[in-house]
């Protein structure tokens, strides 16, 4: 059996493909400024020679507890594990479009027999007719001649990296989730105990307030001035088991397992993050995942402008098979049975209401859509580090102030108290001091999950660490 005419067709049909119409690609300029914000809120000591790389999360989140349900949330957690499919199912369609780069070679046997009556017989008699066949080729197979099949591949191949990034991405805001929930988690159980404290030392003031109110040393008025501290931090107090509970409930969300009961209510400690140095490139924002999904999807914007130009042009398409055909199953393979076909189809567009131009449109108008999206995504990058580096600059300040005012407030507290025993001040002033001293003691605790938090979405906006050069691997 000779296969030189079906070879000679696959061999010309690889020869013609090659040219691709995808316009070349401009990586718009970044609609932002060269360099972070300066002024007061801003760091300003610091050097790109002094910044410690931190090229993953286990190098930024140094908390024990913290790092450990971090792994746990990456192991467990639905948005996560959707993610992860969501790659997996474009990287299986990017492949089942580039197999269209190729042709399809399929192998068909068939057999049939059949009667055939007397007055419907060439013979005039009745008999049985057979006939067997073997038969291997390519069915409508595409010559890429414009890149119209290519192009499709390239958007098919952005694609599936766009939802690669959306996975980093979705990864880096688990982990930074996770923190956040951590330590929201951790300052609710700290201010539930200074609550609890607190309740219990307004107790016991109510209870010799009523002793002395027996004896005729202090006024109804003065109860009743301790009974509204009494019952105010008993507001508190449910208030912040019930957040306790909430944050629990949270962490075990994103944990996507229950809460190990080896985490104990420990306080916070003050190595907690890694530190943040001033001196960040602004070349980190290149390393965002969401920065890098927006050039792919760019990219794959740009591949359908070229499959839409492509569109415009003649398609070539190839039929052929070569096999052999026998009226008896033994004669397949003997001399004389064989066949072959060549079946070129050539489509070639006249009028079609304005189609292809409206799908031409559509795609550089998406690309437009693209263009802008890429810049926006910049310039919400930008922002938000810019307001983590602003908090970076002011909270050390804020939390060294809101200490000053606990000391104070609990040397002003300690003095009426003095007083108030010595009968030289009313309780009203006690009373104030008291509540002043509760309020700056919460205010400080939750100055300090501000602080760390701002912390947290810092490391977030800049993809998750950083490095001397601005470009790191992290938690890849």
């Amino acid at each position: 059996m000779r296969l030189n005419h079906f070879t000679c067709a696959l061999i010309v049909g690889f020869g013609l493909q090659g040219c691709s119409l995808i316009p070349e690609n401009i990586q718009p300029a970044a609609p932002v400024q060269n360099q972070w914000p300066q002024g007061p809120a801003y760091q300003t000591k610091g050097s790109s020679a002094q910044i410690k790389a931190v090229s993953g999360w286990k190098q930024f989140f140094r908390d024990p507890a913290m790092s450990q349900l971090i792994e746990t949330a990456l192991i467990n957690n639905r948005d996560l594990r959707q993610a992860v499919l969501n790659v997996q199912a474009y990287r299986a369609q990017y492949r089942i479009q580039r197999s269209e780069l190729f042709p399809s070679v399929d192998v068909n046997a068939d057999g049939s027999r059949q009667r055939v009556p007397s007055d419907l017989s060439t013979t005039g008699k009745a008999g049985i007719e057979s006939q067997y066949g073997l038969n291997v080729g390519i069915t409508s197979y595409e010559l890429d001649v414009f890149g119209r099949v290519r192009s499709l591949e390239r958007s098919a191949l952005e694609n599936y990296l766009v939802t690669e990034e959306a996975q980093h991405s979705v990864q880096i805001g688990l982990i930074a989730d996770v923190a956040t929930a951590y330590i929201t988690w951790r300052t609710d159980q700290a201010l539930l105990k200074v609550t609890q404290a607190t309740l219990d030392s307004y107790g016991n003031s109510l209870s010799l307030i009523d002793a002395s109110h027996l004896a005729g040393t202090a006024s109804a008025l003065d109860v009743r001035q301790a009974r509204t501290l009494v019952d105010g931090a008993r507001a508190q107090m449910f208030l912040y088991t019930r957040q306790v509970a909430q944050d629990a409930n949270a962490l075990q969300l994103l944990l996507g397992a229950q809460l190990p009961s080896w985490v104990t209510d420990a306080p916070l400690g003050r190595d907690v993050l890694a530190e943040i140095p001033a001196g960040l490139p602004a070349t980190l924002l290149q390393q965002r995942p969401d920065i890098r999904a927006a050039e792919h999807d760019l990219l794959a914007a740009n591949a359908n402008i070229g499959a839409a130009r492509a569109a415009f042009f003649p398609s070539i398409r190839l039929t052929a098979t070569a096999g052999t055909t026998s009226a008896e199953l033994d004669g397949l393979f003997k001399g004389g049975s064989g066949n072959w076909s060549f079946s070129p189809q050539i489509n070639i567009p006249i009028f079609n209401g304005g189609r292809l131009r409206a799908n031409l449109d559509y795609a550089q108008i998406q690309k437009d859509i693209r263009v802008a999206k890429y810049e926006k995504s910049i310039q919400t990058a930008f922002r938000e580090v810019a307001d983590g580096l602003a908090a970076l600059g002011t909270y050390d300040g804020q939390l060294q102030a809101q200490r000053d005012l606990v000391r104070s407030s609990q040397e002003y507290y300690e003095m009426a108290k003095q007083r108030y025993n010595e009968g030289v001040d009313n309780y009203l002033t006690l009373l104030d001091a008291q509540r002043e001293l509760f309020s700056a003691r919460q205010q400080l605790l939750t100055d300090r999950l501000q602080q760390l938090d701002s912390q947290v979405q810092l490391y977030k906006a800049l993809g998750g660490g950083w490095s001397k050069n601005g470009v790191t691997t992290s938690n890849r």
